[in-house]
């Protein structure tokens, strides 16, 4: 990533009017003013978009974009997408970094990864198949400064079975990501905030070259932000333009997306290579429709020559090729209905048969997103229909259903630019045959998915005559009856497609088996209109009930712990892997006939549930009627519990680490404090309620000798049994150090170096009290901690202020500055860490203001009671990120 010459204006790549950093919600314009008037946040929007362009560019791909950590830890948000439309791939904006998916995988290790077609995705990253079931490509590099790790770099590009990723793609890939982690760096020691808390950025993917039919140019002063106009330039852009004007002027007629991909060839032009880049962007013109302009830039230093320190005009060449609103006769004259959409959705083509089969004129559907402009394209199983010609580049063909009588066969044709879509009416809409539609290549070669051409429609057959005036399902034939009910029904074949990608989300976000029982209650039951769930979990050779709902109360019961020679369905369907459905209970019953029946009527499912060649256990389904499973059907269930078992085998791991991180912390935490004349100490420990529950926070007192006591808390970056074990090390260092007579700033360096030396990947903030409980004297050390807060003997309450030194186990050489102050009698001291104050969209400022004032109130409480109900709130939220320590110390008030 270049640093922008000091030459070139930097309203040229900063966003303006943009809302947080990036521009969502504003118009995502650059300034043109001077370089100090833009927000920073377009810096970092600019640094982001560039790179992506950049490397999809070089790669060969066809989209891409940036994750970059957000303001919640351990989430990583989609802040840059270049060549997709953003609304379409909504569920993929958010990204949690202890997800099965190769950007949290890159983002966790530090390592890239790089998948050349769909078989090494599915055989390293299944759930990225499930979610995606698309051939394609994908290329994914860390972005990280150092130890700073800012996020990921994506790029998608066409498969190569069975080629892996040259050399050359994978250090591009790499060469990019580490250049922008070196800006980001650098904008992070500007003052600039690295993160992305908003929807991403979308950024149009420059196309391929076209005919030329008009010219102009202009020139740019990258230090006032004028731009000047030939005449060429002013006949292009309509009467209503003056020349000079400013460069807002000329943005203004750009939209927000193609606004990004301008800024990167000024960037690029203002380089130290000096290279030409060429874009394409749209403008609005005279008749209000987009108009394709190819920008070619370069720049020209002004008379003072490259040595000086002056500025620079940047030149451009605009071509406008002419695919404006006038359609071309020859497409016209076609007999095919065509609508073209680039690869963000807008659509920037329709011809004259398309205006009459949709009834909208071209003003009104040219320049819109496509589920803008024909709001039944926004049905879930149309949006999976474009992800699949988007991401896999082949053509899909499906059917849908606009409106009440009428059915439109459409074809989607994917190209590098775009998407150019065929809508042919059918009168008498009939089901694929075999083979017909997108072929998936994660199917055997020759088998068709049969989702393909069956999206779901919005009316039930039947309540609108069709074409001819013949009333659904009175006339229709057999195959028209067909599509109709592929198209209405709201258990369909359709739907099922899209029910491995909220399935595999929402597991993904699971952790604990009751997570993951909750999430298949949540989505799978009402997804094929079950009422009752139950999951049994294999422990030494029997089956033991985990999770239930909807049965009769105590009816499972006679089932817990059943062994696995047991002649019931529960335990042959995993013992032979094989699934088994019953469509009635009367099926059921003729089955097993020994078997307790909780109903006479209804229908079950019976599913094993294994991992990788591994049983975990099997799932019941019930329904209250009678219904039949269609092999569709059968097969989403059967995959379905593919992804149940894999997310429970990955909670069971999570519970045996998460019992051993929290055993492992009870043993390492105090399990008494130290009763000395004079002084009161009261500890708490809270643990949180996201990912593996147990962290690094801790406290301690300590007997020091010569009567004093040493307060202690501290945090330890990360969760778990690492952290959990580094706390371990502390605590022990900081003990031995305060009991050898050191002082506090020395116990506090020399446990800084035992950290640097132990090298866990881990750092740690502490802060660090020597109370003499006689004379209230205290000498406190504090290294990235948060300050104590101290209430007065009239109640009132205060900040301390520590000086501060580096966190530990960064620095070598950190050095801790003393701080003196006195409790007086009847103080009391409250050491905490982050986890009681932080609160997930709030400043930290804020969490320390409620927290002094519920101090300032708990007046003359028993300094244990004052402990409970400090953390009072804290125990009581439904989600803590964090875990939380927590340390009281009051001095008594001098009786008589």
């Amino acid at each position: 990533m270049r640093v922008l010459s000091p030459r070139a204006h930097p309203g040229c790549v900063t966003s303006h009017g943009a809302s947080g950093p990036g521009p969502a919600g504003g118009t995502g314009r650059p300034s043109g003013n001077g370089a100090a008037d833009g927000p920073a946040s377009g810096a970092l929007t600019w640094a982001l978009a560039e790179t992506a362009l950049s490397a999809v560019e070089e790669v060969g791909g066809y989209a891409g974009g940036v994750y970059l950590r957000s303001g919640t830890p351990g989430l990583l948000r989609l802040a840059v997408l270049v060549g997709l439309p953003g609304p379409l791939f909504r569920p993929w904006w958010r990204m949690h970094a202890n997800r099965p998916f190769p950007i949290a995988e890159v983002h966790r290790s530090g390592q890239p990864v790089h998948l050349a077609d769909v078989e090494e995705a599915m055989r390293r990253f299944p759930q990225l198949v499930a979610s995606l079931p698309f051939p394609f490509a994908s290329l994914y590099a860390p972005v990280v400064a150092g130890r700073e790790r800012f996020g990921v770099l994506v790029a998608l590009r066409a498969p190569t079975p069975g080629v892996p990723v040259d050399a050359r793609d994978r250090d591009r890939m790499t060469r990019h990501a580490l250049q922008l982690g070196g800006a980001l760096g650098e904008l992070a020691r500007q003052g600039t905030e690295v993160e992305w808390r908003t929807d991403p950025v979308c950024v149009q993917l420059p196309t391929a070259s076209g005919p030329p039919v008009r010219f102009g140019s202009f020139s740019w002063d990258l230090d006032t932000g004028t731009v000047t106009l030939d005449d060429g330039l002013l006949a292009i852009l309509g009467t209503g333009f003056g020349s000079p004007c400013s460069i807002e002027g000329l943005t203004s007629l750009l939209d927000p997306e193609d606004g990004y991909a301008l800024w990167a060839a000024a960037r690029q032009a203002t380089g130290a290579d000096g290279r030409t880049p060429v874009r394409r962007i749209r403008l609005k013109g005279p008749d209000g429709g987009l108009h394709l302009l190819e920008v070619s830039a370069r720049a020209r230093r002004t008379a003072q020559g490259p040595e000086s320190s002056g500025g620079g005009r940047l030149e451009g060449t605009l071509v406008d090729l002419g695919t404006g609103l006038v359609g071309s006769d020859a497409t016209d004259r076609l007999p095919r209905a065509i609508l073209a959409i680039d690869r963000l959705g807008r659509i920037t083509y329709v011809n004259e048969r398309t205006e009459r089969l949709l009834g909208r004129p071209r003003t009104a559907l040219a320049g819109r997103t496509l589920w803008e402009a024909l709001p039944w394209f926004g049905h879930p199983l149309h949006e999976e229909q474009l992800r699949a010609a988007l991401l896999s580049g082949e053509p899909v063909r499906f059917l849908a259903h606009p409106d009440r009588g009428r059915w439109l066969s459409i074809s989607l044709h994917p190209g590098r630019d775009g998407l150019t879509m065929v809508l042919v009416p059918e009168e008498h809409p009939a089901p694929p045959s075999p083979g017909r539609g997108r072929t998936d290549s994660t199917r055997p070669p020759g088998e068709s998915r049969p989702d393909d051409a069956r999206p779901p429609g919005e009316s039930e057959p039947g309540d609108a005559p069709p074409p001819g005036g013949r009333r659904a399902g009175d006339a229709l034939s057999p195959g028209e009856r067909r599509a109709a009910q592929m198209l209405s029904a709201p258990g369909d074949r359709a739907a099922a497609l899209y029910r491995p990608v909220a399935l595999a989300i929402a597991l993904s976000e699971a952790v604990t088996a009751r997570q993951v029982s909750a999430v298949v209650t949540e989505e799978l039951l009402p997804a094929f209109g079950g009422r009752q769930l139950a999951i049994y979990l294999l422990s030494d050779r029997r089956l033991y009930l985990a999770w239930e709902t909807g049965f009769p109360p105590g009816f499972l019961e006679p089932f817990d712990g059943v062994a696995l020679d047991a002649h019931v369905p529960g335990v042959e369907t995993l013992t032979t892997g094989r699934p088994l459905f019953f469509e009635s209970m009367e099926q059921l019953g003729v089955a097993y006939p020994d078997l307790p029946l909780d109903a006479h009527s209804g229908a079950r499912a019976f599913l094993p549930l294994i991992a990788s060649g591994r049983p975990v256990g099997s799932c019941i389904l019930g329904f209250d009627t009678p219904r039949g499973f269609s092999p569709e059907e059968r097969t989403v269930l059967t995959a379905l519990a593919g992804l149940i078992a894999q997310a429970l085998e990955r909670a069971q791991r999570y519970d045996t680490e998460s019992a051993v991180a929290r055993g492992l912390q009870d043993a390492l935490l105090p399990h008494r404090l130290p009763v000395r004349e004079g002084v009161d100490t009261v500890g708490r420990y809270l643990p949180g309620t996201q990912g593996m529950d147990v962290g690094g926070d801790w406290y301690d007192v300590i007997e020091t000798g010569q009567g004093r006591l040493a307060l202690v808390i501290g945090d330890v970056q990360g969760h778990g049994v690492a952290a959990a074990a580094t706390m371990g090390q502390l605590r022990s260092a900081v003990r031995a150090f305060a009991l050898g007579g050191h002082r506090p700033q020395d116990v506090m360096r020399g446990t800084n170096r035992l950290l640097i030396d132990l090298d866990p990947g881990q750092f740690a903030s502490c802060c660090y009290v020597l109370l003499d409980p006689d004379t209230g004297d205290a000498r406190a050390v504090r290294a990235g901690h948060p300050q104590p807060l101290l209430r007065r003997p009239d109640g009132t309450t205060e900040q301390v202020d520590l000086a501060g030194g580096m966190v530990l186990g960064v620095d070598a050489r950190a050095s801790y500055p003393l701080t003196r102050l006195r409790l007086a009698p009847g103080a009391v001291l409250a050491l905490f860490t982050d986890g009681l104050v932080e609160q997930p969209g709030k400043d930290i400022d804020e969490g320390i203001e409620r927290l002094s004032g519920a101090f300032a109130a708990t007046g003359t409480l028993p300094l244990a009671e004052t402990a409970d109900r400090l953390i009072r709130e804290a125990r009581a939220a439904t989600s803590r990120p964090d875990d939380i320590a927590l340390l009281l110390a009051a001095r008594w008030a001098e009786s008589g």
